[in-house]
């Protein structure tokens, strides 16, 4: 474990003003199992959108989807709300090469065709492997490739980070 010191609270605070900025009438917060998931609900309940929030899976897109298989029955779709010309905000807790982005927006095509997708994210870490770029990050940090930055729920709602070493 190392010792970078990130409030996720305070992280939270940056991206609802974010996404706030970025809300017309019309968006529709769709998160990405499991931290973006659980930041988009919050989100949602916070900017008093009064629309449902989505939730959307990886899993069945994803160019590791063999060595990683299907990650857990939690991580579903549910989609409650029409995707055909809806303007989309993806909500992501780290964003890193992109390869999850790009398996979500497959997924999200398989459920129709929305009028737009952005993509918000807590934090930006670096390191891309495919053309993707948030429309907003509440934060932009570089860490080594051994490393994984994970968003935490505690039991009271509120966010923490933790960094690990990955072999």
């Amino acid at each position: 474990m190392t010792n970078l010191l990130l409030d996720a609270e305070q992280l939270y605070g940056e991206l609802r003003a974010g996404v706030g900025r970025l809300m017309t009438p019309d968006t529709v917060l769709v998160g990405i199992w499991s931290g973006g998931a659980w930041l988009a609900q919050r989100l949602n309940a916070d900017l008093k959108t009064g629309r449902p929030v989505g939730t959307i899976s990886s899993t069945l897109h994803r160019d590791d989807f063999g060595e990683r298989g299907l990650g857990g029955v939690e991580a579903t779709t549910e989609l409650p709300f029409e995707i055909d010309g809806a303007r989309i905000l993806l909500i992501d807790d780290v964003l890193a090469s992109g390869r999850t982005i790009r398996a979500v927006v497959n997924e999200l095509f398989d459920y129709g065709r929305p009028a737009s997708v952005e993509l918000a994210v807590m934090v930006d870490r670096g390191g891309r492997e495919l053309p993707i770029a948030p429309v907003f990050a509440a934060a932009k940090l570089t860490l080594p490739a051994n490393q994984r930055l994970s968003l935490a729920r505690e039991s009271d709602g509120r966010f923490t980070f933790a960094v690990k070493e990955t072999t």
